[in-house]
């Protein structure tokens, strides 16, 4: 074991059957309440010899320094969003962010709760927040989750997830004629964009990260090799998508990627960002100010706001539901559950973990029950006859109330 000299702290052990042996009163112990010991190691005492380290021991070198740079850039679009709000926040009310108190960290989330926002986006937004603290440095969020508690209870509505609205083919269709119609780039991309998404029933930082060599394409299906997903971390796939006359995803991903190949672009992002001059953006022709930690791969955020554009563009409403990128997924979902798709049809497809309640509760059941009116088995009542006379509807059996 592992042990630095400023973590001397004073215990005493109490015997516990033939578990540890005791020892002597007099005797400073080196531990804390994270020392393990194996059977038979001996308990470490201010007596033992310190590790002695040397500079070597302290630096890292100067390739894995930019490595490390680099990832603490790029982070997260959620936890960058999560400490954007956090930093402001701290400014505006002179707070130090990072590594902020718990006091802090407590006074933030009770300001989350006054905003109104949900439950999950406050816990989002919260976990995020903690674990960008430096490590050993997180604050103590006990605090804040019984104020979490008592929010929940006061705020039924805060409880209430809003749904994404389903982009199903009857949407889809027209979304991505619409996109099409001026023949630009940019909307043979967004075209491929929608139907990829819809067929693949992909979340959209797992549609914007797959690269050209991740594709297979025939003049029937697109197979796609998926490093990982939320769910399948580390661990490979490749998903088979079979082409339809109503979504024409092989030609519309092959037009896209012919357009990228008449810009020698034949490998790296599928999806990437078009400039109003038609050219493809790249990291050479973007200048150094607008570069962008994800390169050359197209931001979630813009799936978002091109859904939402080319779903009013085609003169398409809701029905209160939000349009995101994430109707894609959930029209391809609910499409499924409404033609009678099993659960384990759907969590296969959706790539959801083994056993998750989502297709069930999000997708099939909801679907059956939009189709099913347990009121269509009740006869229904004779028409209402209208008299000559006074015009008042009544029942031809039963007399009008009284009064």
């Amino acid at each position: 074991m592992s042990v630095d000299a400023g973590e001397i702290v004073d215990a005493e052990l109490v015997e516990d059957g033939e578990v540890m042996p005791a020892v002597a009163p007099h005797v400073r112990l080196r531990i804390d309440q994270h020392t393990v010991l194996r059977p038979g190691q001996p308990i470490p005492t201010a007596d033992d010899p310190v590790q002695q380290y040397t500079k070597r021991d302290l630096y890292v070198s100067e390739e894995t320094s930019q490595a490390l740079d680099e990832a603490e850039a790029e982070g997260s679009a959620p936890r960058r969003t999560a400490m954007h709000g956090f930093e402001t926040w701290c400014a505006s009310v002179g707070r130090v962010a990072n590594p902020c108190t718990t006091a802090t960290f407590t006074e933030y989330g009770a300001h989350l709760m006054r905003r109104g926002l949900k439950v999950s986006t406050i816990k989002n937004y919260m976990s995020l927040i903690r674990t960008s603290m430096p490590p050993g440095k997180q604050p103590d969020n006990s605090q804040y989750l019984i104020l979490l508690s008592q929010y929940r209870t006061k705020n039924k509505r805060a409880v209430r997830r809003k749904e994404a609205f389903p982009i199903t083919l009857p949407y889809l269709v027209p979304m991505m004629e619409k996109a099409e119609a001026d023949g630009r780039p940019i909307g043979w991309r967004d075209a491929a964009l929608f139907a990829f998404g819809y067929r693949f029933l992909g979340r959209s930082v797992e549609d914007v990260g797959l690269d050209i060599e991740d594709l297979f394409i025939t003049d029937t299906q697109v197979s796609v090799w998926l490093a990982e997903d939320k769910t399948h971390k580390d661990e490979d796939q490749t998903i088979v998508l079979h082409d339809r006359a109503d979504l024409d995803l092989v030609f519309r991903l092959r037009r896209w990627l012919a357009y990228l190949a008449e810009h020698d672009i034949t490998t790296g992002p599928v999806f990437r960002e078009v400039m109003r001059s038609g050219k493809v953006a790249s990291s050479e022709t973007r200048a150094k100010k607008t570069r962008r930690p994800r390169g050359d791969y197209l931001r979630p955020q813009t799936v978002n706001e091109r859904v939402k554009k080319w779903f009013y563009a085609a003169g398409l409403t809701t029905d209160g539901r939000p349009v995101s990128s994430h109707s894609l997924r959930a029209g391809g979902a609910t499409d499924l559950g409404v033609n009678n798709a099993t659960e384990e049809e759907l969590e296969h497809a959706g790539r959801w973990a083994k056993g998750s309640p989502i297709p069930r509760t999000v997708y099939v059941r909801p679907a059956k029950d939009a189709k099913h009116d347990p009121f269509s088995k009740v006869p229904v009542h004779p028409p209402r006859a209208v008299s000559e006379e006074s015009g008042a509807h009544h029942t031809g059996n039963s007399p009008l109330p009284a009064g």
